[in-house]
């Protein structure tokens, strides 16, 4: 395909979906994707087909989704893999996505905190890893966070059929599980890892988990978190505490860094001020440093504390090199863009309209509109040339 031609949908269905083992199968893809793309408000499987087939196949179309038993993961991998051979992409966004939910019996439902909109809802909750960069958010890899209850309830998880090795766990090892499938299984470049903690009791098992990945990673984090400043980084003396505690007893002996950067989103030029030093976590609220043996690069504490203001109005800990730490600003900004593609994923996509309960419906309904954003946002790209994806012989 040529850079200025227009991209082909059915060929790159026929890619996305090309190791799913039936032509049926394929087939009902396709008219799924299309679907997500193009009927206008809700996303039902009654009115996909009769918009893009002109005649009522709804059985066909929630057996696919539901019932039928294809593997989300190619499918995912190839998005990726288009996006990323279109796109530059600078880093990758973990967020989380919140599905309202009446009645408990979906898959996931219970009544929990949402983080993201700071209250208790009745709701699944997922996380999704998205691609930043030039084009835009573009979420390919997800996961459904199961809640404590669903573990012994087994009433609950036969009729979500919930396989038996899936069960509750910390939110940082399914991000870390998300991160492992798309370096070591799809064999995407790695890029720095963004996240929002502040709500998390845990910060270090994150931390330390991308450290053995040998991840780069820009994490904000509460003010509350405890952390240590280590001797051997600074000629201050040790300060235990609160990340607002060291920043603002390095904010009385340190000159701010005035920083400018650009937002992809809104297309504005911003100014604040950073600093920056080198900090450890305390894991057990002990004030003792986590031993060093454990962190195969520094950590620093890098600070967002506007001109005018008393207080930092965001804190991050990142194991970014210190001659790049004036990069945390844009870096930080451009979750944002994965927020937008978030809200055009449930305004847009259908996202938050799939009415099935069980949990491999749920993987194959997020999956199949991530695919449509992405094909969304390539077919508006033009890029400078083509380049092939890798290993499917098509070029873009």
């Amino acid at each position: 395909m040529s850079a200025t031609a227009p991209l082909s949908f059915p060929a790159y269905c026929q890619d996305l979906f090309r190791e799913l083992t039936r032509c049926d199968q394929r087939r009902w893809g396709e008219v799924y994707v299309r679907g997500l793309l193009d009927v206008p408000g809700r996303k039902t499987p009654t009115r996909i087909s009769e918009h893009v087939l002109g005649r009522p196949a709804v059985q066909q179309l929630q057996q696919f989704v539901h019932q039928s038993p294809w593997e989300c993961g190619p499918v995912r991998r190839q998005t990726a893999r288009w996006l990323t051979a279109c796109f530059d992409i600078d880093a990758w966004s973990v967020d989380e996505a919140v599905f309202v939910k009446n009645g408990d019996r979906s898959v996931g439902v219970a009544r929990q905190f949402a983080p993201s909109q700071e209250r208790t809802v009745n709701c699944q909750l997922a996380c999704a890893v998205s691609l930043v960069g030039s084009g835009g958010g573009l979420p390919v890899n997800w996961r459904l966070l199961l809640p404590p209850r669903w573990d012994h309830d087994e009433q609950r998880r036969e009729g979500a059929h919930v396989p038996e090795h899936e069960h509750s766990r910390p939110r940082w090892q399914y991000v870390l599980e998300a991160l492992d499938e798309m370096t070591e299984e799809w064999l995407l470049d790695p890029r720095p890892v963004l996240a929002d903690w502040r709500h998390e009791s845990e910060t270090d098992p994150l931390l330390l988990g991308l450290e053995a990945r040998g991840l780069g990673y820009l994490v904000e984090v509460s003010p509350r978190t405890p952390v240590t400043m280590p001797r051997p980084h600074s000629a201050l003396p040790v300060v235990r505490g609160t990340v607002a505690d060291l920043a603002a007893h390095v904010a009385r002996r340190t000159e701010r860094t005035p920083v400018g950067w650009h937002d992809r989103l809104t297309e504005r030029r911003y100014r604040s001020q950073f600093l920056s030093t080198p900090a450890l976590l305390c894991p057990d609220g002990s004030g003792g440093p986590v031993a060093a043996a454990h962190r195969p690069t520094p950590r620093h504490l890098v600070v967002d504390w506007p001109f005018g203001r008393p207080e930092p109005r965001a804190y991050w800990l990142t194991n970014l090199p210190a001659r790049r730490l004036a990069e945390a600003f844009p870096l930080s900004r451009l979750r944002s863009l994965a927020d937008e593609a978030m809200r055009r994923l449930h305004d847009d996509f259908g996202l938050g309209d799939f009415e099935g309960r069980s949990f491999r419906g749920w993987h194959h309904h997020v999956t199949l509109a991530s695919a449509a954003l992405g094909f969304d946002a390539l077919r508006a790209a033009v890029p400078s040339e083509p380049k092939v994806l890798a290993g499917a012989g098509v070029a873009v």
